[in-house]
């Protein structure tokens, strides 16, 4: 590498996400543009929110710094449920098309995923203190 760091897989994964979900919402009737497509789109971009948070967190072995990282790693995933509903009741009623559907739904299991097996590796690497 040239000196920089490659990107978290959930992190490239969650911005595949969003961006995918930016673009299905641009072409939905104007008429859900103040419920589904606003919570769709900002759910995506909390998401991320989310994870870089946890990213950012320097898990240097202190319990409230662990805590915090897992906090917003529940946070991301608690997210991606709530995407994952808002996304199947946006195809009942017409918001978007179920191919678009299932889409998001793959993409936000991805995320789901990719974000346990992170919680996963962080508990591996952490000892338990107590």
């Amino acid at each position: 590498m040239t000196g920089q760091q490659s990107e978290l897989t959930v992190v490239t994964k969650a911005k595949e996400l969003c961006a995918y979900v930016m673009t299905v919402t641009q072409k939905s009737p104007k008429h859900f543009r103040f419920t589904f497509v606003t919570r769709l789109q900002n759910t995506t971009l909390d998401i991320i929110q989310s994870i870089y948070r946890a990213n950012a967190v320097m898990l240097n072995g202190e319990r409230d710094h662990c805590a915090k990282r897992l906090d917003f790693q529940h946070q991301a995933l608690t997210d991606l449920k709530l995407l994952s509903y808002f996304a199947m009741l946006s195809m009942e009623q017409g918001c978007i098309l179920p191919k678009q559907f299932e889409q998001i739904a793959r993409l936000t299991t991805d995320c789901q995923r990719l974000t346990g097996a992170w919680i996963n590796s962080d508990k591996r690497r952490i000892p338990a203190t107590g």
